[in-house]
């Protein structure tokens, strides 16, 4: 049985400024109809945001933490993100553009990966990595950079798939979410030109195979809904993502 729909809060950034917006900004996702978030800088009054998505019946599907590379010591970025009611620690980006253009590189990025998913392991949480367009681009050996390093990362090292951005990068992202199967525990669903540079545009409406991506992933994956750069009113292009998702997810 697939999920409802989550958000990536980074979408509406711009309404969420300052702490006395995040409620009124939150509650209009609710209203369009969203049940889950999932926030992009959890350490920022974490038991507040959580009080505050407790009150709006929304779920927390997980949590980007770049903190988690910028900070020494990664134990207060975990001890916020199960504050705010997720076991899931996502890191974004941060390891080297370079380092999936090599195998050595790619073992170095595993490194990395492998450390932090031990520590949330301690911690009692789940560590998933986030893609860009640059995971994909450089291709090794006739395979994506990402999907070498997904053999060479623990098991306990989940993804989550930017598939508008996997797309960018020159992968068949319905044939890479077949390929990497159960690792994948959340997809972002995004739409637009799939070039760089251009804003995106309501799901459905672009370029991206989206039917094909859904069916592709893992039912119980995360269908979180993005936007990097929106040309139009963010929240009626959120509200027709959303509906054209559950409308796919209901077919």
């Amino acid at each position: 049985m697939t999920r409802n729909p989550s958000v990536q809060l980074y979408s509406v950034r711009d309404h969420l400024t300052d702490s006395t917006q995040r409620e009124s900004t939150l509650k209009r996702l609710a209203d369009i109809g969203f049940t889950a978030v999932e926030p992009y800088d959890p350490t920022n009054d974490p038991a507040g945001f959580r009080a505050l998505a407790d009150d709006l019946g929304l779920t927390v599907s997980g949590a980007h933490a770049m903190a988690l590379l910028r900070e020494p010591d990664p134990a207060p970025v975990f001890e916020a993100l199960a504050t705010i009611g997720t076991d899931l620690a996502i890191l974004p980006a941060g390891i080297p553009e370079d380092d999936f253009k090599t195998h050595d590189g790619l073992k170095h990025a595993a490194d990395t990966l492998n450390a932090l998913a031990a520590k949330a392991a301690e911690a009692g949480l789940r560590f998933g990595y986030h893609n860009h367009y640059w995971e994909f681009e450089p291709v090794l050996d006739g395979r994506h950079a990402l999907e070498i390093l997904v053999d060479l990362v623990d098991p306990a090292v989940l993804f989550e798939i930017d598939t508008y951005w996997s797309t960018v990068g020159g992968a068949d992202t319905p044939a890479v979410l077949e390929r990497l199967g159960d690792r994948v525990v959340a997809l972002h669903v995004k739409d637009g030109p799939a070039v760089k540079g251009e804003p995106n545009v309501a799901v459905g409406t672009g370029a991206m195979p989206v039917p094909a991506v859904l069916a592709a992933a893992p039912q119980d994956a995360w269908r979180v809904i993005e936007f990097d750069e929106c040309a139009t009113d963010i929240f009626e292009a959120l509200a027709a993502s959303l509906a054209y998702v559950n409308g796919l997810e209901a077919a």
